[in-house]
């Protein structure tokens, strides 16, 4: 039967309800608020739900246009830039690089069980890469671009559509265990929101410069304005890079056009009246990733999860297992067992499992709960969505011959 379709506006104005779904449900049940489980989140797996229960009943898949979803998360990410401070770059630079290793490490540890499970599943061992790396790591466009080439280059069937089903579960686990994690690493270490990039003792009051502005028409406006501005630099960036043979998500150079500009631009003109860190970059930022959270939540194709349920659930368990002790004993301590540390623990639990827009889903509403952490903000998209692609090809393409 031909599928049931729905176009890119009714998509994002039913992300938006998601969107407000989850925030009823999560002010009925604190203990949402309380493990910082994301609003859109919670929506979005119950439209999900619902919308299996359609495909179910009618014999009809669902088949979003995800035009809207696609502009959002560039919007965000641009916002993330601009947001930015080369001083906080600066402090985090041996961070990123500490981070980058250890991410590095658990990326062979999650190819490593892959490849193992083949061997107790009696699979083709090239297959251990869609229960490792390619599906939590990279996502679903990781699991597209790799599935024909096991499929066609080694003979692997099924490829595709196993990836495709653990990354699903992935984005799901991703989604709730971050939160849980930074709430049981704060509190057991009494950890507290930093203070121009200091802890501060449990209970101080916190020295956050917070800005008083309204949100206006001009300054919303205002705030777009540069949010376009850098977005048409990231895209010719972009493009020169795609020339080059260089290619990266469109959001990175997006989001390193607005470091730029918030970084030279305010210094070369004094008088500029620039929109970093005010309340309507703020309303911009948290907007366009809600949407865009609830949006990937909700069009997750849950019917394609009904073969090999055995299989994915014993490996969305043990990946999920080892990514929470993994980052407990190991991330946690070496990243500076801090408040950042904490708030960073979540992030990488989203895309780790998920996707680097999980991860800063994940962050944000730790952010909410207890306080800010701006440098996490800057060092984990710069891995997750940067230097991780670039070694997860190196992993996979390893692990494939194996």
């Amino acid at each position: 039967m031909p599928p049931i379709e729905v176009g890119a506006i009714e998509t994002f104005t039913l992300g938006i309800l998601v969107y407000f779904v989850g925030h009823y449900i999560s002010e009925r049940f604190p203990v949402l608020h309380k493990y910082s489980i994301p609003e859109p989140v919670t929506g979005g797996l119950l439209a999900s739900l619902l919308a299996l229960a359609i495909v179910m009943i009618t014999g009809r898949k669902i088949v979003f246009d995800m035009a809207a979803r696609d502009l959002l998360i560039i919007y965000f990410f641009t916002t993330v830039g601009l947001n930015a401070r080369i001083s906080d770059l600066l402090k985090g630079g041996p961070l990123l690089g500490f981070l980058l290793l250890v991410t590095a490490f658990c990326m062979l540890m999650q190819d490593g069980i892959g490849l193992l499970l083949t061997k107790i599943w009696h699979l083709p061992s090239e297959l251990g890469v869609m229960l490792g790396t390619a599906p939590f790591v990279g996502g679903h466009g990781t699991v597209a671009a790799w599935g024909p080439i096991l499929t066609n280059g080694h003979g692997v069937q099924g490829a595709t559509e196993i990836g495709m089903a653990v990354a699903t579960l992935g984005l799901i686990s991703a989604s709730l265990i971050g939160g849980p994690i930074a709430r049981y690493l704060i509190e057991k270490n009494g950890l507290v929101a930093e203070s121009n990039g200091h802890e501060v003792a449990k209970g101080a009051e916190l020295d956050v410069p917070t800005a008083h502005d309204p949100i206006t028409n001009h300054s919303l406006l205002q705030s777009i304005l540069w949010i376009h501005a850098a977005m048409a630099i990231g895209y010719v960036t972009y493009k020169g890079l795609q020339n080059a043979g260089i290619n990266l998500p469109l959001f990175v150079p997006c989001m390193m056009a607005g470091i730029l500009l918030s970084n030279t631009l305010p210094r070369l003109f004094k008088n500029l009246s620039w929109p970093s860190q005010t309340p309507s970059m703020a309303l911009v930022s948290e907007f366009s990733l809600s949407v865009f959270l609830a949006i990937s939540l909700m069009t997750m194709q849950l019917w394609a999860l009904t073969s090999s349920v055995g299989l994915l659930a014993v490996t969305i368990l043990i990946q999920t297992l080892l990514t929470t002790v993994f980052i407990i004993y190991i991330l946690f301590p070496l990243m500076g067992r801090n408040y950042f540390a904490a708030v960073l623990s979540a992030g990488f639990a989203g895309f780790a499992l998920g996707a680097t827009p999980t991860a800063i889903a994940n962050m944000n509403a730790v952010e909410q709960h207890y306080g800010p952490s701006p440098l996490a903000f800057v060092i984990l998209p710069l891995v997750s969505a940067f230097f991780v692609d670039i070694i997860n090809v190196i992993m996979i393409q390893v692990f494939v011959g194996l």
